[in-house]
C-alpha cells in the first residue's frame, strides 16, 4: 500500500512538507502529560515526528484506508492506532483519566468541534497544537476589538493561552485547499477554574454574540435582569468589546442580580 487517497468527504488534505510537519510536533512542550493524540493522521507525516518524542503517542483517524497504511508503514504504533470518529469516542476509553496533549492537521470541516471538545475535556489536556484554515486559527487567538473576536476567541482563552504560530500556504499539501492554514497553541492556564457559573458563563458569551451587532442591553435581555442591573454601564457596549475578564464579570453580576 504505497499512499492514500485523499477523501474530499473527510476534508482530508495530506501535508507533504518534513520541515512543517517537524515544527507542528516540536510546538508541543511536553510539560504535564506523557501522551499525547494526533488527530486525523493521513498518512503520518506528523506522526514520524512524534513517534521520536518521549512521549507515548496515540493517533485517532476515522478513515480505514489511513488505519490500514498506517498500521504497515508504523510499526511502533502498534495497539495505539484508534479507528473512530474523535468527536463521537469516548476519548477515556484509552486515557482513563489521565492527562494528554492533542495535536494534528485539522479537517477544516470539523476543527471547531475539535475545539470545543477540548474545551469540554478541559481538566485532562494541558496543551493542544495544531493546524487549522487561517482565519479559524486568526479567531481563536484573536482580542477585543476585532471584527473576528467572538465565542470561540472568548471561550477558549478563558483557559487556555492561545498563539497563532505561523501560516502554511496551500502548495504543502495534497491535494492543496483554497485557502492559507494557521498553526496554533494553546497552553492551559496555571489556574484554569472561572471566578463564576461556567455554564452560566457558556451562555452568557454565547447568547451575546449571537447578536454581536446590538448592545448586550439587547442582546441578553432574555436573562430577564433587574432595572438596576440594566443600568450598568457595562450593558452599553457590545459583545467584541470585551475581555474574557469582562465576560466572567457580567456573569457574576448576573448571578447576584436578585439575589
Amino acid at each position: 500500500m504505497e499512499k492514500v487517497t485523499a477523501k474530499k468527504h473527510l476534508g482530508q488534505h495530506f501535508l507533504k512538507d518534513e520541515s512543517i510537519a517537524k515544527d507542528i510536533a516540536d510546538s508541543l512542550s511536553l510539560e504535564g502529560y506523557s501522551k499525547i493524540l494526533e488527530i486525523g493522521p493521513g498518512m503520518g507525516v506528523l506522526t514520524k515526528y512524534l513517534l521520536d518524542k518521549p512521549t507515548e503517542t496515540f493517533v485517532i483517524e476515522i478513515d480505514k484506508e489511513s488505519v490500514e497504511y498506517l498500521g504497515v508503514h508504523y510499526p511502533k504504533l502498534e495497539n495505539h492506532i484508534i479507528s473512530k470518529d474523535f468527536l463521537k469516542y469516548n476519548l477515556n476509553e484509552v486515557f482513563n483519566g489521565e492527562p494528554f496533549a492533542i495535536i494534528g492537521n485539522f479537517p477544516y470541516n470539523i476543527s471547531t468541534q475539535i475545539v470545543f471538545k477540548t474545551l469540554e475535556m478541559r481538566d485532562q489536556i494541558p496543551e493542544f497544537a495544531g493546524m487549522f484554515q487561517k482565519e479559524v486559527a486568526e479567531r481563536i487567538c484573536e482580542k477585543k476589538g476585532s471584527k473576528t473576536y467572538g465565542i470561540l476567541s472568548v471561550l477558549t482563552q478563558a483557559f487556555y493561552e492561545a498563539e497563532y504560530l505561523f501560516t502554511v500556504p496551500p502548495s504543502v499539501f495534497n491535494p492543496p485547499p483554497k485557502v492559507d492554514s494557521g498553526v496554533l497553541r494553546l497552553r492551559r492556564k496555571a489556574d484554569y477554574s472561572l471566578p463564576c457559573d461556567e455554564k452560566l458563563f457558556f451562555r452568557v458569551v454565547k447568547t451575546a454574540f449571537q447578536q454581536r451587532r446590538k448592545t448586550l442591553r439587547n442582546s441578553l435581555k432574555s436573562f430577564n435582569f433587574s432595572d438596576n442591573l440594566k443600568l450598568d454601564t457595562i450593558f452599553d457596549l457590545r459583545p467584541e468589546q470585551l475581555t474574557v475578564e469582562q465576560f466572567i464579570d457580567i456573569t457574576q453580576k448576573i448571578a447576584a442580580d436578585g439575589v
